[in-house]
């Protein structure tokens, strides 16, 4: 057996896919040298096992954990799954981590949990140390009755220690407690642990068993996971900086001992972002007003002086946004309010200033910090004591913080200053947030890449993988791409050369009428179900409603507050239906439509995101980051658009039995129109290999081409349609 052969041990079926033995060989050479690798694989490449067997292999041998981690819920499923069938054949330790939030019993926050704990330590540690007395009184009770005179001496110091104990014990019981960490502490935890790694346990699966046995399994898992080979998990246990310190902790491993695996890659950008971001809202500062009011301290003036100054210009700053009836539209989704200046401070920091008066801003908040830090400790000893029943978190310590944060990285690179506002549905009341937001996810991920041993990022949508280094700061990565391994005989992928639905087009009756014709006869040329994709909810709809005057076709639309799984649910079950949604929404992704669940896909238009200010500044942080011409549309708009668009054409074909047809529908998509459409066209943003099965298309042909590829393949059950 070769030195890189020996990953297979791990592999868990009788053949790898074609291509993933490569994959399999390349990855396992890079993670043994400590490098990072970009891996895209569209369906059929078996990516999971292409990283993971390596990985476990190279963890193996070098005493590290590898942590595998995504933002698609059903993907971690599968990660179980493979975990499984992996254990079947070489017994790996595996822990399946969720957040705190998810398998807590008694639903607590993190500080009261922390104080739960704390607390209940002590009783379990005082009464253990009242047994171990109790023993001894008993012994020497016994001495002394056999003539010892020292022994009767040494029992009564031992029995003013057991009154002493029984008055602590009297006042611990005062205290709040966590009984499910209690049996933690005083149960035996051997079964437990047995039963968690004689297999690969959910998440659900430890909260079933820990509730049954009045355990905290969240507990146990944070105790069990020390040294375990792989660790399932969600992104923000690595992504967030302080939570994964912690949990690097947990596994006892230092961040060089850990090989990180994200799928889902495609991802990263938007949700390292996210963590990076920092907001806090107007009820923030309300509350924190409250409580400086209610507190007897002499920096209570302080504190609230620069405060009071920072709420009243978030609200003058938004009120005075609003136009006329703007402020009667807001409803229950923030909606942002343009803050940003080119010359000058944000204008809710001139307002700040502007309604500042006090000794220095800098000296106040050093005093609402110092005096929220006394604050918070106090709540925490008020719940540790019983003397409240949930924890009380500092509003105080909270505004003071992102106010410091606010003054002194506002002008940083890479933070863009937001105010947001929204109604509140249950008061009808509108209330704002100030917020930082993060346009340079590898402010993040950077520093990540730098601090473990490897990472493997994969994808079926990471090309181009220079953007990708650049937006996520990996440096020198190993990259590969491998397309679809199943029969090309068995798909067609077109370019149907509709009308350019620019929005200022969108209106137009004749592109209406064009494009709507053209969807009709896909799904009429359809021998089975549709999956319609549109730029958002709104033509999503239009096209909906068009097409429900003119095709036989049960009609579904994906309408927001509506389950995407009911509607999926609803939409396989059919056999003769188009399901009309966003590019943008949850079902372009992460949700597979397998066999006869839906044998057509569209793409209508090119389904930029709405470019607002947010947008726009993301673009201008990425040209002053990355050099080159229009860098920051092509990194921030263009290419992530093109990701969701392949990412929506893979909902079908997922096995080498499957047939179908993908579809762009817009001239833009085209080869032929490059020429036309200029920089307008993004049939070059598309990876080498997709261009190459592209085939354009008028939209009279799409019919006529759908109906012959069909019929080639058998899949008219009954009568075959009329073009």
């Amino acid at each position: 057996m070769s030195e890189t052969s020996g990953y297979m041990r791990f592999f868990p079926y009788e053949q790898p896919y074609a291509n993933q033995h490569e994959a399999m060989d390349r990855i396992y050479n890079a993670l043994t040298r400590g490098q990072d690798v970009l891996f895209e694989g569209a369906c059929g490449t078996g990516k999971t096992l292409s990283s993971l067997v390596p990985a476990l292999e190279v963890a193996r041998k070098q005493g590290k954990t590898v942590v595998i981690t995504t933002s698609v819920h059903q993907q971690m499923r599968q990660f179980v799954a493979e975990a499984r069938a992996i254990t079947r054949e070489e017994p790996i330790r595996t822990v399946v981590f969720k957040g705190k939030g998810e398998m807590c019993h008694i639903d607590v926050g993190y500080e009261e949990c922390q104080t739960l704990r704390d607390n209940t330590r002590a009783v379990v540690d005082t009464e253990r140390d009242k047994r171990q007395l109790e023993r001894r009184q008993r012994e020497l009770l016994a001495e002394s009755q056999s003539g010892d005179g020292s022994a009767t001496d040494a029992r009564s110091a031992v029995m003013d220690e057991l009154e002493s104990i029984d008055d602590r014990l009297e006042d611990l019981e005062e205290k709040n407690v966590c009984e499910y960490y209690r049996t933690n502490l005083t149960g035996d935890t051997d079964d437990f642990f047995a039963w968690l790694f004689d297999d690969v346990r959910t998440p659900e699966d430890v909260y079933e068993y820990a509730e049954r046995e009045g355990f905290c399994g969240y507990e146990l898992l944070k105790e069990g996971i020390e040294g375990v080979d792989l660790v399932v998990c969600n992104y923000h246990h690595v992504l967030d900086g302080g939570i994964r310190e912690q949990f690097f902790r947990w596994l006892g491993r230092d961040p060089e001992d850990v090989i990180a695996v994200f799928d889902e890659a495609h991802n990263v950008e938007d949700a390292a972002r996210e963590h990076a971001s920092r907001s806090c809202s107007e009820r923030t500062f309300e509350s924190a007003l409250d409580e400086l009011g209610d507190t007897d301290d002499p920096r209570t003036e302080d504190a609230a002086n620069v405060l009071s100054a920072f709420h009243r210009a978030l609200v003058e700053t938004y009120e005075d946004s609003f136009g006329f009836g703007e402020r009667e539209r807001i409803g229950e989704n923030w909606e942002d309010v343009p803050i940003a200046n080119d010359d000058r401070r944000d204008d809710l920091t001139l307002e700040f200033l502007k309604r500042y008066s006090g000794q220095g801003i800098d000296d106040d908040l050093e005093a609402a910090t110092n005096l929220g830090q006394e604050l918070d400790k106090e709540y925490e000893e008020a719940y540790r004591d019983g003397e409240t029943a949930t924890r009380t978190e500092c509003q105080t310590l909270q505004a003071a913080a992102f106010v410091r944060a606010w003054m002194s990285e506002g002008t940083m690179e890479g933070l863009y200053p937001v105010v947001s506002v929204t109604r509140d549905g249950g008061t009808d009341e509108v209330y704002g947030r100030a917020e930082l937001y993060s346009c340079l996810p590898r402010q993040v991920t950077g520093r990540l890449f730098d601090e473990v041993y490897a990472t493997v990022l994969m994808s079926a949508t990471l090309q181009p993988f220079d953007v990708t280094e650049d937006v996520l700061g990996v440096d020198e990565p190993v990259t590969m791409a491998y397309g679809l391994q199943f029969p090309e005989s068995h798909r067609r992928t077109y370019a149907v050369e509709t009308p350019p639905l620019f929005s200022s087009d969108r209106d137009d009756p004749a592109v209406q009428e064009t494009v709507t014709e053209t969807i009709h006869d896909a799904v009429r040329m359809t021998p089975g179900n549709t999956l319609a994709f549109f730029p958002n909810y709104g033509e999503a709809t239009r096209y909906a409603e068009r097409l429900e005057r003119r095709t036989d076709a049960t009609v579904y639309v994906d309408e927001p507050g509506v389950s995407v799984e009911t509607l999926r649910q609803t939409f396989v079950a059919d056999d003769d239906a188009v399901l009309c949604t966003s590019l943008w929404g949850t079902l372009a992704e992460g949700v597979s439509f397998d066999g006869d669940d839906a044998q057509t896909v569209l793409v209508v238009g090119v389904p930029y995101p709405h470019l607002d200010d947010r947008a726009e500044a993301v673009q201008e942080a990425y040209d002053a980051a990355f050099s080159g011409t229009d860098t920051g549309w092509r990194y921030a708009v263009e290419i992530p658009t093109i990701r969701k668009t392949r990412q929506a054409l893979g909902r079908v074909i997922r096995s080498p039995e499957d047939v179908g047809v993908r579809a762009l529908l817009d001239a833009r998509y085209s080869r032929a129109a490059k020429a036309d459409l200029g920089k307008y066209s993004v049939n070059g943003t598309f990876p080498h290999e997709d261009r190459e099965e592209l085939l354009d298309l008028a939209p009279e042909k799409l019919k006529f081409a759908m109906l012959n590829f069909y019929a080639d393949h058998d899949e008219y059950d009954g009568e075959t349609p009329t073009p």
